[in-house]
Formats: C-alpha cells, sequence, structure tokens
C-alpha cells in the first residue's frame, strides 16, 4: 500500500483522497518535539493541581467539578465509555481510517496536550488496518462529533470492537493480535480524543470526491446527449463564457467544447438546422454545470482548511497557557455540506432534464419513443427514465440545509449545534443517487448516439460510447435493465467513465 506523510496544517485534499484509497499516512517525525512540549504542559497542571477545565475538571456543564489528579485517568476513561452512544449502521472502514488519519494530522500540530504515545498507538492501528466500529448516528457537529469519536476512542483503549484482518472483533483481540497494547489515557487525552469535527469532516470530505468524480462524469454524458439530441454547440463559445466571467462556467464550456470536437453529427446540420435555440438543459449546461462546480470548490477550500485545523478544547498555546475556545463547532463544515449537496442535486436535476428530453420524441430531434428500436411492441428506456426522476426527487428532498436545523443539547450548555455530521452524512446516498441518474444518462445517450448512425460522434466521445457499451449492450429489443442501471451507475462511481477520456479536458476541484 501508498504510504503518505502528514505534514499537519499543510496537507493537501490528495492525500485525504489517498487515504480512502487506501494509503497508510504517517506524522512527519518534526513535530515530535511540538507534541511533546504540549503534553508536557497538562503534566504540570496535573502535578501544580490548579483547576483547568478538561484536564482536572468535570465536562460540559459539569465544569465546576474538581477532580483530585488520582482520579484524572479514571476521568478520562470514564469520559470514553460514557461517550459511546452512537447507533445506526458502521461507518465504512475507509471513512472510519479518513477519521483517524484527520485525528493524527489535528493532534500533530501540539495543541492538544496529547502524548505521543498515544498518538503512536494510531498511526500503528492505520499501518496495522485495525478500524474501529463507528455507529454512523449520534452526533450533532459540536462540541466535537463525541459519540463517533468516542467509540475511535474506545478501541484504543481496548473496549467496543473493530474491524481487522476481514473480520469483526473485540478491539482488545484485535489489539493483541496485532502485536499492540491498549493505551491508559492521560490527563486531557480521552477529552482531546473526542472533540473535534474529524468525522464530520471525512464524510464530507468523502461526499466532496464522490460529488465532484459524477459532476464531471455528468460533462461527458451531457456531451454525449447533446450529440444524441443534434443539438447546437455554439452555447458553448467561450467569449459567451468569458464575458460573463464565473471561472467554473468557463472551465465548463471547454470542457464540453473539447468533448464535441470533431463530430459528424454536430457537422450534418450546422447548416439548414431550424432550430434557433436548444431547451435550458442543452443550452445552459456551462451556467448550471459551471456553478456547481463552482460551489464544489468553495467546498473544498472550506473542507482543506478544516482537515488541518485543530479543533478540540482546551488548548494549549504557544505560550504555554491553556485556554477554552470553541473550535469544535463544525459550523464551516455543515455549511461546506450544504453546498456540496446542493451541487449534488442540481448536478443531478439538469442531467435528468437530459434524459427525459431523449427519451420524449416531441423533443429528441428524430429520435424513436423512449429510444426503443420498435415502440409500443418494446417500452426501450421509459421506465429507466422514470427511475432517473425518482432519484433526482430523492436529492430534491435531502437537499434541505442541515446547517440550519440547530437544537440546543447538554442541558443547555451546547445551545447551538451545527448538524455538520449528518448534514455530510446524507451526502453518501445523494451521491449513490446522482450516479445512478449519470449512469442512467450514460446509457440513454449511448442509445441516441446509436440510432444517429452512419454519423458518428466525435474522438473523445467515441472513447467514452466504447466505456459505456463495454458494460451495457445496445438495446435491440427490451430486457432486464436492473443490471445496466447498476453498470452505468458504477462506471460513474468507479471514475471509470472519467477516465475513458483525456485526463486535461475535464476540471479539477483545485
Amino acid at each position: 500500500m501508498t504510504e503518505i506523510v502528514l505534514r499537519p496544517g499543510t496537507v493537501p485534499l490528495d492525500h485525504w483522497r489517498a487515504v480512502l484509497d487506501g494509503a497508510v499516512p504517517s506524522l512527519d517525525p518534526a513535530g515530535r518535539d511540538r507534541i511533546a512540549a504540549s503534553a508536557a504542559v497538562v503534566a504540570g497542571i496535573v502535578a501544580k493541581g490548579d483547576p483547568v477545565y478538561g484536564i482536572n475538571t468535570g465536562f460540559g456543564k459539569l465544569a465546576s467539578v474538581r477532580i483530585p489528579a488520582g482520579d484524572v485517568e479514571t476521568l478520562q476513561r470514564n469520559l470514553i465509555l460514557s461517550h459511546c452512544c452512537g447507533v445506526g449502521e458502521p461507518l465504512a472502514p475507509e471513512i472510519v481510517r479518513l477519521v483517524m488519519a484527520l485525528k493524527l494530522n489535528s493532534l500533530g500540530r501540539g495543541a492538544s496536550g496529547v502524548r505521543p504515545q498515544t498518538i503512536a498507538l494510531i498511526e500503528a492501528m492505520l499501518a496495522k488496518n485495525i478500524v474501529p466500529v463507528v455507529p454512523e448516528k449520534g452526533s450533532v457537529g459540536a462540541s466535537g462529533d463525541l459519540a463517533p469519536l468516542a467509540h475511535m476512542t474506545a478501541a484504543m483503549i481496548g473496549v467496543g470492537d473493530v474491524f481487522f484482518e476481514g473480520a469483526h472483533m473485540p478491539a482488545e483481540a484485535a489489539l493483541q493480535k496485532a502485536g499492540l497494547k491498549p493505551i491508559v489515557l492521560a490527563a486531557k487525552e480521552g477529552l482531546a480524543l473526542i472533540n473535534g469535527t474529524q468525522v464530520s469532516t471525512a464524510l464530507a470530505l468523502t461526499g466532496l470526491f464522490r460529488a465532484h468524480r459524477a459532476a464531471r462524469a455528468a460533462l461527458i454524458t451531457g456531451a454525449l446527449s447533446t450529440d444524441a439530441a443534434m443539438g447546437s454547440s455554439a452555447p458553448f463559445h467561450a467569449e459567451i463564457h468569458e464575458l460573463r466571467g464565473h471561472r467554473g462556467q468557463i472551465d465548463t464550456a471547454a470542457a464540453l467544447r473539447a468533448l464535441l470536437k470533431g463530430s459528424e453529427i454536430r457537422d450534418s446540420h450546422l447548416e439548414g438546422d431550424e432550430r434557433v435555440q436548444d431547451p435550458y438543459c442543452i443550452r445552459c449546461q456551462p451556467q448550471v454545470d459551471g456553478a456547481c462546480l463552482d460551489l464544489l470548490r468553495m467546498a473544498a477550500r472550506t473542507l482543506e482548511t478544516e482537515a488541518n485545523a485543530v479543533t478540540d478544547n482546551p488548548l494549549v498555546l504557544g505560550d504555554g497557557s491553556v485556554v477554552s475556545g470553541g473550535n469544535f463547532h463544525a459550523e464551516p463544515v455543515a455549511f461546506a455540506a450544504d453546498q456540496i449537496a446542493i451541487a449534488v442535486c442540481e448536478v443531478g436535476a439538469i442531467a435528468q432534464r437530459r434524459i427525459a428530453l431523449l427519451v420524449d420524441p416531441g423533443l429528441s430531434f428524430g429520435l424513436p419513443a423512449f429510444l426503443a428500436k420498435k415502440p409500443g411492441l418494446n417500452s426501450g428506456l421509459m421506465i429507466a427514465e422514470v427511475t432517473s426522476a425518482a432519484l433526482m426527487s430523492e436529492n430534491k428532498q435531502m437537499a434541505h440545509p442541515a446547517s440550519v436545523d440547530s437544537t440546543p443539547t447538554s442541558a443547555n450548555q451546547e445551545d447551538h449545534v451545527s448538524m455538520a455530521c449528518h448534514g455530510a452524512r446524507r451526502l453518501l446516498q445523494m451521491t449513490q443517487n446522482l450516479a445512478g441518474i449519470i449512469g442512467i444518462e450514460a446509457i440513454t445517450a449511448a442509445q441516441g448516439v446509436d440510432f444517429r448512425a452512419p454519423l458518428r460522434t466525435g474522438t473523445e466521445l467515441l472513447k467514452a460510447h466504447a466505456a459505456i457499451r463495454a458494460v451495457v449492450p445496445e438495446l435491440e429489443v427490451d430486457r432486464y435493465m436492473a443490471d445496466d442501471l447498476a453498470a452505468g451507475a458504477e462506471l460513474v462511481l468507479s471514475g471509470a467513465l472519467n477516465a475513458s477520456v483525456s485526463t486535461e479536458i475535464l476540471p479539477e476541484l483545485a
């Protein structure tokens, strides 16, 4: 497996994508002195006995309760056990590994007071692929992702379950099998491990990467649909988009021009075409998909910053003081997740309208009803289009902003929360739905282009068409369609459709 070094505070988005894909992260050794120094500050506070929140006091509403030095380790263990209140299905192991890597990066900045050996255990668990079982629900995205991070931390002290060597087993047994020992948490360490936005951020990053992959695929299927509908490429003229100035719109139009270049279908009706303008789903692709790309890029900047942030509480500052703040509040992540959700919804909405256009003989410029070779006897892609509408509608319902849905918790101590965690988690389902829509468009557009034979689409789209046809044959007569739709969605989710065209064509997140 690939190994990557995290340099806390400066880790790029590509590193987090690599962790999701299985790379093994470790901390840059250059930060060890800073980590040890912050841990020494916490140890000094315990020895001196002055009350400091989270070190020798209770938590939240119980902050006024003093904890004797002899009970500090028990305090941290009790904190973890009491906060293991997650419910629902386990998060996917690759997402939990990303959570652990994000936590490693945050602690590595040396402002959390966590000992080097505690950080080393996270590194070792990642290296040996010991992945805590973390239930998906329970965080409101403020005071940290407390419940899910507690489940992560519980595995470090030998409590709860993990995934290891292809099995679900008790954490203590897995650690022993891997030659590791559970750790006894020192002062503040439990709090440092469960305070923070790492679960929300990991989910949002996963949603971001999947959304960007699907949005790029939608440019390919959108271009293929444009050719299938014998649509005009004139609205993609560079100067139109430069006159408006939005970067995403400019980049999207450039991608569509490159994809459609050399199309015999387009060339066949450059003269004598009686249509003045195409419907918006064809003509306004740069304006809609480009705006969505801009939203994804904005969210990417927020999440890159958050992934490099220190988000626990209290923090050990550069002058050695320990100060309480509110970096655990995940409002930036919640906003980013909402932006991604809106972009996912709109990329799918305009793609669904292109599918609807292609199956409608009143709009599709000479294509048969539902792209069936013998309409009536065959229903063709009639219900595939209905499925795309169902997925689009579900995403619309899920796109309501989570960030505005605060509710007070913890005896009103945490009286405003971000709801970032479930706001980010919904992106997993939304991007799955989007992949379904784009996969259906791929199938529909490829079928439409087939009807334009002997005219051929352009060089780049021919490669995309071949990738589609490699997994979904041309529809000659009605057949069982569910497998075809699943194959189309997988083309999008895996990135195979994007990989079929020249890499420089599709716009990046940066």
